[in-house]
């Protein structure tokens, strides 16, 4: 917390109006809002470019997902037509077979190879359609995506294209407020360049019904006719500066 000015330490051999103190403080606000909207500007691009980066991360793992199914179903494919020739050699083979002893193990053969190529046809069928599913997901991650692109870049035009105009305001106020701290006592500046530094935009506060709007804390009686006689006042509770409103006054 910034050190507060005791009362007495506060008066000033020049007085400040309350109107002129309002004119100090509302130029500090004004410049945070303005400087808070330059700086949320870059943070808005970012937040947008990390979403298209997150799209297109999901893109990628639908793509890679996809790719493996799909190697796997070939692979499978590759199988089912080598058990399928594999069958047919020993259909052939049975011809020549003069044994019922072997001629029956080579039937037991075939109706393993035929069950083991119906489960391979039923995965090869599964993972077709699970492959059909992985491109609509793959389509629907191309279109977010581009939707994500889309919004980055309209995100990033109205920032640049808003930035010369927040920029101009910075640079007007910034000289208003120059020129209305001229205003302020010399010998309470330094007190007051302390609690800029430390508050910012808040760093002044008006008081209204001897009640400081900085902190919600009473200020004394003593301290409130201060300010009505125009002295420089700083909160011992919060720091801020205070002035009484013009129709406190």
């Amino acid at each position: 917390m910034p050190e507060p000015i005791a009362s007495d330490d506060a008066v000033s051999h020049k007085t400040i109006s309350g109107s002129s103190l309002r004119r100090v403080h509302c130029i500090h606000q004004q410049l945070g809002d303005l400087r808070e909207r330059l700086d949320r500007g870059p943070k808005k691009v970012a937040a947008r470019r990390a979403n298209v980066e997150h799209q297109e991360s999901q893109l990628a793992a639908a793509k890679d997902q996809r790719t493996k199914l799909r190697m796997a179903s070939d692979e499978k494919q590759v199988q089912l037509k080598g058990g399928e020739t594999k069958i047919d050699e020993l259909k052939i083979k049975l011809n020549s077979i003069s044994s019922n002893r072997e001629y029956q193990a080579l039937l037991d053969q075939i109706a393993a190879g035929e069950m083991a190529n119906s489960v391979l046809a039923d995965e090869i069928l599964e993972a077709l359609e699970k492959l059909d599913q992985l491109q609509e997901k793959v389509t629907a991650a191309e279109s977010a995506v581009e939707k994500a692109q889309a919004e980055a870049e309209k995100v990033l035009r109205e920032v640049e294209e808003e930035k010369p105009s927040l920029q101009a305001d910075v640079d007007r106020l910034e000289i208003d407020l120059i020129e209305s701290e001229k205003a302020l006592p010399r010998d309470v500046r330094d007190s007051y360049q302390r609690v800029v530094r430390a508050r910012g935009s808040d760093a002044l506060a008006a008081v209204e019904g001897q009640i400081c709007t900085g902190c919600n804390q009473q200020i004394t009686l003593n301290a409130y006719a201060d300010l009505m006689l125009g002295k420089p006042l700083f909160c011992p509770m919060c720091g801020c500066m205070l002035y009484v409103p013009d129709d406190e006054g």
